[in-house]
């Protein structure tokens, strides 16, 4: 049975037939390109993460079916100028699965690879036989800049162009910080500024860690901590001196430990 011939994905995608109708279908949805359709595809993958994130499975059903239709639109809109339907993407990632998956659909053997090295194996063979010529093509422009610094590394790291422990990689956090104190114009600052991060990045790798995972689980930290200041503040946290206000953020810190400030 194909995936389109479901009951719930036929009507889905009857749906978006229909609202793409130029004569009876809604003025908005028939007025959308790729590129304008893009940002809220986008928007959807990260709704779908939130959800993970907050355990919220009846959310993560919702989120989900937002994103599905995402990709049922841009079929759909493709569909039209005869580029390809929703059975072609269907069809393609399954092809690329078996593909990237021989151990399991195939008869070749494991032969001891990791799964991150078999699945990178076989997503440079798919690059090179699209005309690839570089390592670093194929790494999306559109990725957020902290997650694409990551993949640009690994793909340096596969090629052997790598600091051999974290003490290089600290180094270089150093310099930067040095060079971006001495930067004496604002190009320079945003340039130093950028070195700076994609080093940091490669020091986080380099100790294991995922930076996106890493600074978003920072992120949510110092949201709690600021949320809780105001709350101690009572409404006065801007009229606070910076001592004050420090005090405020320790005594939030201590009672996250158990502990009194």
């Amino acid at each position: 049975m194909s995936a389109a011939s479901t009951p719930n994905l036929s009507r889905l995608l009857a749906i978006m037939a229909r609202l793409r109708d130029p004569a009876r279908g809604c003025e908005w949805d028939c007025a959308q390109t790729f590129a304008t359709i893009a940002p809220y595809t986008i928007e959807e993958a990260y709704e779908v993460d939130d959800a993970i994130a907050r355990n919220d499975m009846a959310a993560l059903k919702e989120e989900l079916g937002d994103l599905l239709l995402q990709v049922v639109f841009h079929a759909r809109m493709a569909e039209e100028l005869g580029l390809f339907s929703f059975e072609d993407v269907a069809e393609a990632i399954s092809a690329k699965m078996e593909a990237r998956h021989p151990h399991v659909f195939g008869n070749e053997p494991d032969e001891g690879q990791s799964r991150e090295d078999r699945w990178e194996s076989a997503k440079a063979a798919e690059r090179r036989s699209k005309g690839a010529t570089s390592a670093m093509d194929g790494v999306a422009l559109a990725l957020p800049a902290l997650m694409r610094a990551e993949k640009l590394q690994k793909r340096a790291v596969r090629q052997g162009f790598d600091w051999p422990d974290p003490s290089g990689a600290a180094a270089k956090v150093y310099e930067e910080i040095q060079e971006l104190a001495e930067a004496s114009s604002d190009s320079e600052r945003v340039a130093e500024a950028g070195d700076l991060l994609f080093a940091a990045v490669n020091l986080v790798r380099k100790h294991g860690v995922a930076p996106e995972e890493a600074l978003r689980q920072a992120n949510a930290k110092f949201e709690r901590r600021f949320r809780g200041m105001e709350q101690l503040a009572e409404g006065r946290f801007a009229q606070l001196t910076l001592d004050q206000q420090e005090e405020l953020w320790q005594a939030v810190k201590a009672s996250e430990r158990g502990e009194t400030a």
